[in-house]
């Protein structure tokens, strides 16, 4: 295998990630506005020369042409092209007076002499300038022609050789196939191969053999849970509302509807509209109904001091920012409080987007009912008979009932005795009649407990409800208490463009098919480079979340709007775009480096290899369980609690609550069902870098930390897994020692241990063998650990010293590196 590391098996080892680091490019031959003047400027002057009115110190802005170029009060103009000796920009950048030199001391802000010089090359090579390259219609150019015709395996390939010829670099080789097995698997669903399937595909002498792996994982109803774990975190999923109680709440069917639309390969552009404005379909499906439920996952309170109109300016707040950076990559949300200092949003953009959302019938303080029932089928024929029944008996009843009053009215007085009439009795009506009604209103009674009981069955979600549009003002800084702002009407950012003109209020509809436009200049662009992050560990522009001025231009710019252009005209196929990616041989590449690429491109930007890093926190429980043989990959469902420290929700009130683990077959679902508690997220999933998704991610941390090994080593997740994975080890992996550590490696990292690795192994087996032999106590306690049984005939010191075997080679780095 291409990466044949040599492992220190020690009892505690610490999980290892390649986080790249910043290197610099080569020296431009030509300097590109875009690439290399706009980032100067947005930094070091927009803050006082920028989009933001009230910040800004002269009518002198640096991010509109026109006023860069124009003539200053003085007479003088700012940029002179091809004199950069007579700008206005160059005097005051390189004035020896502090009172004159830009950007001013109190600003913290200080241009280096490379940046200088560039604005001075710029200037003197003609200030060529152009628009943000987020806010241009991406265009699909030619793919360029490279040295090595055969290298390419598609319009990929030549886009980024073309790159490296120019760099004089070349690609890698391919990696071996085990190491693309293992690279495809965890990239597309997920998981771990099976040793099965790796000797399958490393046999499989067909020349499409590779593209039938892909098809075939791509096809698995585990893809959808592997791209949702991605997408769960960009909208900011969660089972609980977040603020002070974090009390739970009903809108796991959201999470499903993911899961089904990504297996389903759903078009983009539908995706899209469902979630944004399912509800406001006509004739809308359940399904579409769920999808809406996008609209209420932010976070609410039900704090009984809260204001709430204050919240509701939260919640409106809220959907502007994760709409905006979800589909736009755009900080849409830093215009809440005044017009944005970097990008062209006002706060009237903040607002009016805002105005979209403002059907929704919401409280400011309340957890949003779970107002949309979600039956199965046979519970749907239960329903249908249950309500009929029910109506039948209330019809019955109302009958029976007004049938009896009419008999009491006309009752003669003169029928009643004087001891009736003076005791308050009833007169005497007809007894047949009241038994009648008596049995009616049992049969009634009994109807609604059985409608009642069914319904408390049936899973619930919440879906928007829409209704008259509350008034959207645009708040001075963003005051909730501020009524003296303009009232808006939704609309799209200026800088944008607008909505065709329309007789009636625009809606989240509009909105919506606005966003999968070809107008759009951002979604196409924002959605591939996501996918280019989850198969090469950075996007083409790495800051994910904002493709604004602030943000970082593509390293291959003509790739990005290619792919966002074949994106659009592919009918916005998801599973397209990722076959063509993991198909190129530029994804086939091996991810080791050596020292020419280590010193001239540290952060892999050129693409000249793979990329290899730890996969997300739920995959690492995930391989564990998998490995084990306990894992349970049945499709959706309810949020499932695994094993968590007793005691974590101590300080969680309103009301108080004490964690209740799964007792069945629950606790080993995959990680994408797990109960996500914001306030106090599980902390497996911590330790590994989950958001807690109060807002939302569109990029997890990496980190490195003791925590994380002491997690693996620890967990009773893991540590059961680790028995489980030992009761295999003894079932299946062979009869001596060697084989059954030679085993176990392949189980967890798909090849064999090399000698050295073999030999550590066996002292370390060695080791626990005499240690649990002298502390049968232990032995017993570890193999208590979890829902897991012991088979009644087991060696338990044997059992344990593999258990702590297992266990180490479940913390491998290797074992949860996606390479």
């Amino acid at each position: 295998m291409a990466m044949r590391r040599s492992v220190g098996l020690l009892s505690l080892l610490i999980c290892c990630a390649a986080v790249p680091l910043c290197a610099a490019e080569p020296p431009p031959r030509k300097i590109d506005f875009n690439r290399d003047i706009r980032p100067i400027l947005s930094d070091t002057c927009f803050a006082c020369h920028g989009p933001d009115g009230e910040s800004r110190e002269t009518d002198l802005r640096f991010d509109h042409k026109e006023s860069a170029f124009g003539e200053l009060s003085d007479g003088s103009f700012a940029i002179v092209p091809g004199q950069s000796a007579e700008s206005q920009l160059i005097e005051r950048i390189t004035s020896d007076d502090d009172a004159l030199r830009m950007p001013p001391e109190d600003s913290n802000k200080k241009l280096t002499a490379d940046q200088i010089e560039l604005l001075k090359q710029w200037i003197d090579d003609g200030a060529a300038w152009d628009e943000h390259w987020a806010l241009v219609p991406p265009q699909r150019s030619q793919p360029p022609t490279v040295t090595s015709p055969n290298l390419p395996r598609n319009a990929i390939d030549q886009f980024i050789l073309a790159r490296l010829d120019a760099e004089g670099l070349s690609p890698s080789p391919q990696a071996d196939r085990v190491t693309l097995i293992r690279r495809l698997s965890f990239d597309l669903i997920g998981l771990p191969p099976t040793v099965a399937e790796v000797e399958a595909f490393v046999n499989d002498n067909r020349p499409d053999a590779y593209e039938r792996l892909v098809d075939q994982l791509l096809a698995s109803p585990h893809f959808g849970e592997r791209l949702a774990v991605y997408w769960l975190d960009l909208v900011r999923y969660a089972d609980t509302v977040g603020y002070h109680g974090d009390q739970t709440r009903s809108v796991s069917a959201y999470r499903d509807y993911v899961i089904d639309a990504f297996n389903a390969n759903r078009s983009y552009d539908q995706f899209t509209i469902e979630q944004l404005a399912g509800d406001l379909l006509p004739n809308a499906s359940r399904e579409q109904k769920v999808a809406a439920g996008y609209n209420m996952l932010g976070m609410t309170t039900i704090e009984g001091g809260a204001q709430a109109k204050e919240y509701l300016a939260k919640y409106a707040a809220d959907r502007v920012r994760t709409t905006s950076v979800v589909w736009m990559g755009a900080t849409l949300g830093c215009a809440e409080c005044h017009d944005h200092k970097f990008d062209p949003y006002t706060a009237r953009d903040f607002y009016s987007f805002a105005s979209f959302f403002a059907d929704i019938q919401q409280k400011g303080v309340a957890n949003p009912a779970a107002n949309l029932l979600l039956p199965t089928e046979k519970q749907q024929q239960q329903l249908t008979e249950l309500e009929t029944q029910l109506a039948a008996a209330q019809a019955t009843y109302d009958e029976l009932e007004a049938e009896h009053k009419k008999v009491a009215e006309n009752q003669p007085a003169s029928s009643a005795s004087p001891t009736e009439t003076e005791s308050g009795e009833e007169p005497a009506v007809d007894e047949e009649l009241k038994q009648r009604l008596t049995a009616a209103k049992s049969e009634l009674a009994n109807a609604k407990r059985l409608h009642k009981r069914l319904l408390s069955t049936i899973r619930k979600t919440i879906s928007p409800v829409s209704g008259e549009p509350r008034a959207m003002r645009v708040l001075a800084r963003g005051d909730w208490m501020d009524e003296a702002g303009e009232i808006v009407q939704p609309a799209i950012p200026a800088a944008l463009g607008a909505l065709p003109p329309m007789e009636r209020r625009a809606t989240r509809l509009d909105l919506a098919q606005w966003l999968v436009s070809r107008e759009q200049p951002q979604t196409a662009r924002v959605f591939v480079n996501r996918l280019w992050k989850l198969y090469f560990g950075r996007g083409l522009s790495s800051v994910l979340d904002d493709l604004g001025s602030q943000g970082e231009r593509p390293s291959h710019p003509e790739l990005l709007d290619w792919l966002a252009v074949e994106f659009m005209e592919s009918g916005w196929d998801i599973k397209h775009m990722i076959r063509l990616i993991v198909t190129s041989s530029t994804y086939r590449q091996s991810s080791l480096d050596n020292n020419e690429l280590r010193t001239r491109d540290a952060q892999n930007r050129l693409l000249a290899r793979q990329s290899r890093f730890r996969i997300e926190a739920e995959f690492v429980r995930d391989t564990a369980l998998e490995i084990s043989g306990l894992l349970v990959k049945d499709i959706g469902g309810e949020p499932v609690r695994p094993y968590q420290p007793a005691g974590y929700y101590g300080y969680l009130n309103f009301p108080k609550r004490t964690y209740q683990p799964h007792n069945s077959d629950l606790q080993y679902r995959r990680g994408v069902y797990m109960h996500w508690q914001r306030t106090f997220l599980h902390p497996m999933l911590l330790a590994f870098d989950g958001p807690s998704r109060e807002e939302c991610t569109a990029e997890r941390p990496i980190s490195n930390t003791p925590l994380a090994a002491l997690t693996l080593l620890n967990d009773p997740s893991f540590v059961e897994a680790s028995r489980a994975f030992a009761q295999r080890i003894l079932n299946e992996g062979g009869t001596t020692d060697d084989e059954q550590l030679s085993w176990a490696w392949r189980q967890a990292v798909s090849r064999t241990p090399d000698d050295r690795e073999l030999e550590l192994l066996r002292k370390l087996l060695d080791k626990h063998r005499q240690s649990y032999a002298n502390d049968h106590e232990a032995a017993e306690k570890l193999m208590g650990i979890g829902l897991h049984t012991t088979p009644p005939d087991s060696d338990l010191i044997e059992l344990a010293a593999w258990t702590s075997v297992a266990r180490t080679i479940i913390n491998l780095n290797e074992t949860i590196t996606r390479n």
